[in-house]
């Protein structure tokens, strides 16, 4: 059985009083019994109702009503998720809850979760089982994965510069293993020599919502990139030419930048570091 466990609100969670150093330890060692137990599934806290909002429906109509909320006491500061055999022994688990918390006056909420199985069947019941089942499908997250002859330090700064993004992680052959470093375990042309030490072994940048990871490739594994585009929307006309004509900068341009029947401007090309672009700015509406 899954049951939510709600930690309700108080003065202090109210004022976003933050815990202190001892009671997050004590939470700490008590969610780590539950995760050690299996039992665990999420938790976290919440910031006051001042930061949040509640929508209400009149006649399908929604009022948006902005926090925060006076009735404290029918408030919630906090969640924990966890799975258990019955409702005695969530009980008896939350029994154990920090005692620093709430100054050992901490209130919480035992409910348990409604299941699928709980429900007659029906057409609405199998429907539901499809979104979840979709759900497990989908992975928690997608990126191109860019490969370099050598240059991929260089290709990552420059492109955190123009994108206006962070790298993340630039870690290079000299953070391998030495029992990591053999051919034939891998079926590499060749091993990471001295001279290799100092490329990029991965490396991750992150700029708005996209992510781009890469490395420079394995000695006498480097193949030149082809069959796919790396694309950028880009809103701001403007920006997006200054995009397209520092990528273009020592590369070769498959199609100029201009106006298109779909977008106000698009252009294709192929960087200074072999990697092909596409910028696209200002969709058009259909005729």
């Amino acid at each position: 059985m899954r049951f939510m466990v709600i930690r309700k609100a108080d003065a202090e969670t109210e004022q976003g009083c933050m815990p202190s150093n001892e009671l997050i330890a004590q939470m700490a060692a008590f969610n780590n019994e539950l995760a050690n137990a299996g039992v665990l599934i999420d938790g976290t806290g919440l910031q006051p109702s001042k930061e949040g909002a509640r929508i209400s429906f009149s006649n399908g109509q929604a009022l948006v009503t902005d926090g925060p909320f006076t009735e404290t006491k029918e408030l919630v500061a906090g969640f924990t998720m966890i799975e258990v055999q019955d409702k005695a022994e969530a009980i008896e688990w939350m029994k154990r809850w920090p005692v620093l918390d709430g100054g050992g006056n901490a209130q919480l909420e035992l409910r348990r979760l409604y299941e699928l199985s709980d429900f007659e069947p029906g057409s609405g019941i199998a429907d539901t089982h499809k979104v979840f089942e979709k759900i497990t499908r989908q992975p928690q997250s997608c990126a191109t994965y860019l490969t370099f002859d050598g240059r991929c330090r260089e290709a990552f700064e420059f492109y955190a510069e123009l994108l206006g993004g962070e790298i993340n992680v630039m870690q290079t052959f000299a953070a391998l293993p030495p029992e990591e470093n053999n051919a034939d375990e891998h079926g590499c042309a060749g091993v990471i020599t001295d001279a290799d030490r100092d490329k990029i072994m991965h490396a991750c940048l992150t700029y708005g919502k996209g992510t781009l990871m890469g490395s420079d490739a394995m000695p006498g594994q480097y193949q030149q990139p082809q069959g796919f585009y790396q694309q950028l929307q880009i809103d701001d006309m403007q920006q997006a030419i200054r995009v397209f004509n520092a990528l273009s900068e020592g590369g070769s341009v498959h199609m100029p930048f201009g106006e298109t029947f779909w977008a106000e401007g698009f252009g294709m090309l192929v960087d200074a570091w072999g990697i092909p672009w596409m910028v696209n700015s200002g969709f058009k509406a259909p005729q």
